[in-house]
């Protein structure tokens, strides 16, 4: 009777130990710090992060300062938003991982930036991107495509920047690479949103006939019985420039409805504007 009671003891202490062992692995677990792996899973792509000296450099060619909006997507562990921050930008990260925006948060509080940071968790396709003067991405080409034309509807001079991946038949406004080029992510390519300018347009007393291919232009301009073709036709942002027989057009695109600028003869100079008139369709 006593060797009974001293087993079924034994085996309460042995099971009251295995519950607490088993507790304590488990406590141990949810408490443990996430850090993150090279190539680990997520809903798009896998997460490589950019190189920092490639973060910086992303951030140059865009020219970010303290008055630009920053939003990155697919934010990681939140260095490009914090190395925007760190230059006086607003700095917003769009992460579908949870544990990957608890840890930017984390990283922001160490390197100081908190304040001028938000993360969150949420599908990049799913967000506002309205507020951006400048977006950062290192996304494969075909999401990259995916998300064009919510991009070319951005306000004209909206900078998009890429960790290596392109545009397509977009191509790029300008394309850098960092010094220290030894790795496979070492280019920077930026696009700058055009304005929309396709169509009829009345200057002077002739028709100016555009069509656009992202930021490049193409025409005619039609004045009494001559037609002459747009050369040199390209948009940055708001600001476009056009030649028409060996006359250099240059000017600001005020919304959808007019064109007003310089035109540069020789070494004479004289104002110019045009209206739209249609679409041409």
């Amino acid at each position: 009777m006593k060797s009974s009671s001293f087993v079924n003891r034994s085996l309460i202490m042995l099971l009251l130990t295995c519950i607490t062992v088993g507790l304590c692995a488990q406590e141990q677990t949810q408490n443990a710090e996430f850090v993150p792996h090279v190539g680990q899973a997520g809903k798009d792509v896998i997460w490589v992060p950019t190189p920092d000296d490639l973060v910086n450099k992303m951030l140059e060619i865009a020219e970010v300062t303290a008055k630009d909006f920053v939003i990155d997507l697919g934010s990681g562990d939140g260095r490009t938003v914090i190395a925007a921050a760190k230059l006086g930008a607003r700095a917003f990260g769009i992460e579908y991982n949870p544990e990957m925006v608890e840890l930017s948060k984390k990283n922001a509080v160490e390197a100081g930036v908190s304040g001028k940071t938000k993360f969150i968790q949420a599908d990049l396709f799913e967000c506002d991107l309205s507020e951006a003067t400048v977006i950062t991405m290192f996304l494969l080409p075909e999401i990259n495509l995916k998300l064009r034309p919510r991009l070319l509807d951005l306000k004209p001079g909206t900078r998009i920047v890429s960790n290596t991946f392109t545009m397509e038949d977009w191509e790029p406004d300008f394309e850098v690479t960092t010094e220290e080029n030894w790795n496979s992510w070492y280019t920077a390519l930026m696009w700058i949103v055009p304005a929309k300018v396709e169509g009829n347009w009345k200057l002077g007393g002739g028709e100016l006939t555009i069509r656009q291919e992202f930021q490049m232009l193409y025409g005619t301009f039609k004045s009494d019985n001559k037609t002459s073709t747009i050369n040199a036709g390209r948009l940055n942002g708001n600001v476009i420039t056009f030649s028409i027989d060996g006359e250099t057009y240059t000017g600001n695109v005020n919304g959808k409805t007019t064109i007003a600028g310089t035109v540069t003869t020789g070494s004479s100079k004289k104002d110019w504007i045009a209206t739209f008139t249609g679409s041409g369709d």
